[in-house]
């Protein structure tokens, strides 16, 4: 992967904020996403969809539902810069509540 390609991806705002969770949280369904961010269906999946086209993320369909994580196939490097982005925006992350259930389930 080049480096001007990760970064054009995580370069705006969504789509850093989707990376930044999957982080966060391992594996998530747009619903979930839904919840976090209070953003919509369609703009999410958009998002998600460009992130998949970059390679930054996976995704697995999981019977009716489909979950994103962060590629593990990326280099390296591109792995460390987006821990060292969660580790550096922990209090960020850390304030945004999730409730309890899941729209997975």
């Amino acid at each position: 992967m080049k480096p001007t390609s990760f970064f054009k991806c995580l370069a705006d705002e969504t789509r850093f904020q989707l990376v930044m969770l999957l982080q966060q949280h391992d594996e998530l369904c747009v619903c979930e996403f839904i919840e976090h961010l209070d953003l919509s269906q369609p703009k999410i999946s958009r998002h998600l969809a460009q992130l998949r086209k970059c390679e930054v993320l996976s995704d697995q369909r999981k019977g009716k539902w489909v979950y994103y994580r962060i590629n593990p196939a990326l280099p390296p490097w591109c792995l460390n810069v987006i821990e060292s982005a969660y580790q550096g925006n922990l209090t960020a992350f850390s304030s945004k509540t999730h409730s309890s259930t899941t729209c997975c389930e």
